[in-house]
């Protein structure tokens, strides 16, 4: 949902998805004579009481020696931004937000701050649980200030005690941590209430047990349950089946629901490299209705770690190319079988998907000219690309990237690219922000997480502790694109794969390609900032602590209107991001 707000040379467009909410400000120049930024507040009513919302910097010489972890009313220390997140709505809510514009005193005083017209905006969060598409998205920070302050009190659990609450669907740690992801695929498997339906369950990583038992609870209410997970590799070469380490531990996890009457577990042995698919099919009367699907692993990590999302369609069309690709998994089929079904009954879409549309893509494919296809997407962007990546962008679709067009381009990886320049490419042009996820100060010793030297945390926060310690996806776990998601017909790629030729030819993936819907496109976006500036406050911190920058005065505002210039510049970056998520004041 869009809704845009005037007055007195200053506007706001509140842009909501479902658990989150991106304020974009505008203003004309002239009206900035002496701003030093935005007071951002909520009310419960129109009408009502503002209750102003807390930032971490505040002004040196009202507050010189801020105590760790401290906040401020942004009506008193403002955001000196452009664009601010309210990252913890409820879905379905209505909110009443208040902008305030706040001007440097003539006597200089900043305590005192003068403020300008009020703007007031009202937006209604989107739903979670009807319409088309229901998307959510966990809380995906592994490490967290706010969930060592919220859990840890300095003294976290141990390992084993943290896999013991997760395992808990109702434990307070579990419904903050999967922030109604592990709710959405749990409510999704209910609705399958007796014999006239059925579920049909393609995954990859099968160890957890809330998931494991809403799907034996289903079977024991007369749904017939399918679920074909990776059970090890048949090496043809050598006529041999060979134990996998996902193989071990999906059998031990699913051992003691195995022999339940409705419930069929089906061995994936099959496969070129990965049996990579997280997605069910929910059928009634022998009707496919529903898909849930994302990149969520069922794993506790996966629900209550990693950054992922899980994604509901109600198509029957959709549903039903889902349960025709299911038969496959079913069968285990052989990778000449899954590409001939995908050459035949799934082939790459036309240059321009339809309009409105909604497009499932199965793999593996006999051929990765889709890598190009989504390439070219990037290429011919009007307005904006931004791209998520677990392992680095492979050289293919990197060049794309690499092009003198005029957009802005986002990209939120876990690790570097490691295709020969790749990175290079995707960083090259001025206009493209990289975000890594990454932890802050002493969190582990394993993945990305690494000690930041020199860095006085105490003046920022408490020590953040982390979810787990080995693994080869700590933070950025998710699998989408958007492109031009900011106009009236924008692009959304969602699913399993990780934009890699080996998604497309190797491995057993699917994905969603969805134009022409801006309620999903909100979602998606509002999620993608949240995580974007989660970390790329953790990447700012860690290059300036590897500099040598003790105890750095990021801390502080500037106490005069020389922020403002970087915001208005020609071909500056700053001044593009406001033009493409604000509107003209």
């Amino acid at each position: 949902m869009r809704v845009v707000e005037k007055a007195d040379g200053f506007s706001v467009r509140a842009i909501s998805g479902t658990r989150a909410v991106m304020l974009a400000m505008n203003a004309h120049e002239d009206a900035l004579d002496g701003f030093l930024g935005f007071g951002v507040g909520i009310k419960p009513s129109v009408g009502g009481a503002i209750r102003w919302l807390n930032g971490f910097k505040c002004f040196q010489s009202v507050e010189p020696d801020p105590e760790r972890a401290e906040r401020f009313k942004t009506a008193e220390h403002p955001v000196q931004d452009f664009k601010w997140g309210h990252y913890w709505a409820e879905p379905d809510t209505e909110y009443h937000y208040v902008i305030r514009p706040l001007f440097r005193p003539e006597n200089g005083d900043l305590s005192n701050l003068r403020a300008g017209t009020d703007l007031e905006v009202t937006v209604r969060t989107e739903a979670e649980d009807d319409g088309t598409h229901s998307i959510f998205f966990n809380r995906g920070a592994i490490v967290s200030q706010a969930y060592a302050e919220k859990f840890e009190h300095g003294n976290p659990l141990t390992p084993q005690e943290l896999a013991g609450e997760l395992d808990n669907p109702e434990a307070e740690r579990t419904k903050w941590l999967s922030r109604g992801l592990l709710e959405g695929i749990l409510s999704f498997i209910a609705q399958a209430r007796d014999t006239r339906f059925s579920l049909h369950c393609g995954f990859y990583e099968l160890t957890y047990p809330p998931i494991l038992q809403a799907l034996a609870d289903a079977a024991a209410r007369g749904v017939r349950v399918e679920v074909t997970f990776e059970a090890d590799f048949f090496k043809r070469s050598e006529n041999r089946r060979v134990e996998t380490k996902y193989g071990k531990m999906n059998r031990a996890a699913i051992e003691p629901f195995t022999g339940q009457a409705n419930l069929h577990f089906k061995e994936r042995i099959n496969f070129i490299a990965l049996t990579h698919n997280k997605f069910i099919v929910l059928k009634e009367s022998g009707h496919p209705t529903q898909v849930w699907t994302g990149s969520t692993n069922i794993t506790a990590s996966g629900f209550c770690g990693q950054s992922n999302t899980g994604h509901i369609v109600r198509d029957e069309a959709v549903a039903k190319a889902y349960a025709d690709y299911f038969e496959l998994l079913a069968v285990d089929a052989q990778r000449e079988d899954m590409k001939a079904f995908a050459t035949q009954h799934n082939p790459d879409p036309n240059e321009q998907l339809p309009q409105n549309s909604i497009t499932p893509l199965f793999s593996p494919r006999s051929g990765s000219a889709m890598l190009d296809w989504y390439g070219r997407r990037i290429e011919e962007a009007e307005q904006t690309a931004m791209l998520t990546s677990a392992f680095g962008v492979t050289t293919r679709l990197a060049e794309y990237f690499d092009n003198d067009r005029d957009y802005l381009r986002y990209v939120l990886m876990e690790q570097r690219s490691r295709g020969e320049g790749a990175q290079d490419m995707v960083e090259r042009d001025k206009d493209t922000r990289v975000v890594f996820g990454q932890g802050l100060g002493i969190v582990g010793s394993m993945g990305n997480w690494r000690e930041v030297p020199g860095f006085e945390l105490e003046h920022w926060m408490w020590r953040e502790h982390h979810f787990r310690s080995s693994g080869h996806v700590f933070f950025i776990h998710t699998k989408y694109m958007g492109v031009d998601v900011m106009t009236d017909d924008p692009l959304i790629f969602t699913g399993s794969a990780n934009f890699s030729p080996g998604s497309l030819t190797s491995n057993d993936e699917n994905m969603l390609l969805i134009r022409g819907d801006t309620r999903v496109a909100d979602v998606y976006v509002t999620e993608f900032f949240r995580l974007l500036n989660h970390f790329y406050f953790r990447q700012v911190a860690n290059r300036k602590a590897e500099d040598g920058q003790s105890d750095p005065d990021i801390r502080f505002l500037q106490e005069d209107d020389g922020w403002v210039a970087g915001h208005f510049r020609a071909e500056n970056y700053r001044s593009k991001r406001r033009e493409l998520f604000g509107v003209p004041a």
